[in-house]
């Protein structure tokens, strides 16, 4: 679905848009063997697994189930929470870059996060580029997760304007294409330094 109007409103992703998030930044720090990393991560601490706290779980209960499962991976599991800033390698440059001349120009501009409520303040002290939202939806707060229709609702409902007035930038295309079907514009985010020449495009810099 083409939007028929240009955006006037961004909506950000925030994990690996704003700041860099990946578990094996950890974890390679805690299995020495390149096969036990990818073990680890392809079959006991999974993304799909992790899901669990974006919907609200909390990590104290999802690490308790994992580890009834794989109790020789309990200590390396529990690191999935004790540990968890380091899964975290900064934020990106040239997204905070962008944020804040949105701001200068008094662009609105929203968050939109696959995360648990238990992170989300961890997160948030990450960057200054967090003040600049006037509202976030994050899914465990709504029990509802990206690419779900339904989360998409919840921000229109909770910014009060139409798909076609938002820009979503995203670096799922699951996520993207979810998006796109409900009429946003979007912005796939691969490549940091494309980032800014996208939102000059849609004519917000």
């Amino acid at each position: 679905m083409t939007p028929a109007r240009p955006p006037r409103a961004l909506l950000w992703d925030v994990g690996n848009v704003i700041v860099r998030w990946n578990p094996r930044t950890l974890y390679a720090k805690i299995f020495k063997e390149p096969a036990d990393l990818d073990r680890f991560l392809s079959h006991v601490g999974t993304l799909d697994w992790h899901s669990a706290t974006d919907r609200g779980v909390t990590f104290a209960d999802n690490i308790a189930a994992l580890s009834a499962q794989h109790p020789h991976h309990a200590e390396s599991i529990a690191a999935w929470w004790d540990r968890w800033l380091e899964m975290f390698s900064g934020a990106i440059p040239e997204t905070e870059a962008v944020i804040e001349a949105l701001a200068e120009r008094d662009v609105p501009q929203f968050a939109l996060t696959n995360m648990s409520t238990e992170t989300w303040p961890d997160v948030k002290a990450m960057s200054p580029v967090f003040r600049h939202f006037r509202a976030a939806v994050v899914s465990a707060e709504e029990r509802v997760i990206k690419p779900e229709p339904r989360i998409y609702e919840i921000v229109l409902e909770r910014t009060g304007l139409e798909a076609a007035d938002l820009l979503f930038v995203d670096d799922s295309a699951a996520n993207i294409a979810a998006a796109a079907a409900l009429g946003f514009h979007t912005h796939h985010f691969t490549d940091p330094a494309t980032l800014r020449p996208a939102i000059e495009k849609f004519g917000l810099l």
